[in-house]
């Protein structure tokens, strides 16, 4: 696990919200003790895209959890796009097409590829359900070696699969955790969660945190308290 990462910048939050409106008031609100947003698929369709361009010009570091997944062409032509905002992390699935697609088309782009595993709502009824053979922790595996493979940056997964990959992977692959849930919050929609600490322990780099935070009376209270945890068990 990198050592220069400061826990601020190991915290991710997820602007899950409607609108940039109210976006850009979590932003206000939460000031300098966030460094680094998670924009995903609901704040996109909703302005998300013009709001991470003036997050970067801000100085802020900005995660496009966009899950692109399709033909290799047309995932590698919006990986460029994603490349030109200036953001720091895109997502992508962990197909062997689509990731090699991704990393193809980054040429000396600093945007790093972080590919998703296994869901952190799914377990291993719901891959049985959708037909896969293998559970989580043997899909997770191999998705592990192939997103090796292909030359992504690092990975989605749960906090609870973080120190089996890290041993797995070395120390070089990117281990990005969301389902982080400080002690006594509520799980909510995940099935595999962990506290920040125990997150970073475990060998994560960053952790992905939403509503402990964006729902919290004190917003910027909670998210330094998680750096707080976070800067005591780095």
């Amino acid at each position: 696990m990198p050592a220069h990462i400061s826990p601020r910048d190991r915290l991710i939050v997820a602007l899950d919200l409607a609108d940039t409106a109210k976006a850009q008031a979590m932003v206000e609100q939460l000031g300098d003790a966030v460094s680094f947003y998670k924009i995903g698929l609901e704040l996109t369709y909703g302005g998300g895209l013009a709001l991470a361009e003036q997050l970067v010009k801000d100085g802020k570091q900005v995660f496009l959890d966009l899950k692109f997944h399709d033909i290799p062409n047309t995932v590698a032509r919006a990986t460029k796009q994603v490349a030109a905002l200036g953001a720091t992390f895109l997502t992508v699935h962990a197909f062997p097409q689509t990731m090699k697609a991704a990393t193809g088309a980054l040429k000396n782009s600093p945007l790093k590829i972080l590919a998703v595993t296994v869901m952190t709502s799914y377990d291993d009824a719901d891959l049985a359900e959708a037909g896969y053979a293998m559970g989580v922790k043997d899909l997770v595996s191999r998705r592990a070696d192939q997103a090796k493979a292909a030359g992504v940056h690092g990975l989605i997964l749960s906090a609870e699969e973080a120190a089996p990959m890290r041993a797995q992977l070395g120390a070089d692959m990117l281990l990005v955790t969301p389902g982080i849930r400080p002690a006594g919050a509520a799980i909510g929609d995940q099935k595999r969660v962990m506290t920040p600490g125990d997150a970073i322990r475990s060998g994560a780099d960053h952790m992905v945190v939403g509503r402990p935070i964006t729902q919290a009376p004190d917003p910027k209270a909670a998210a330094q308290a998680i750096v707080a945890e976070i800067a005591a068990a780095c």
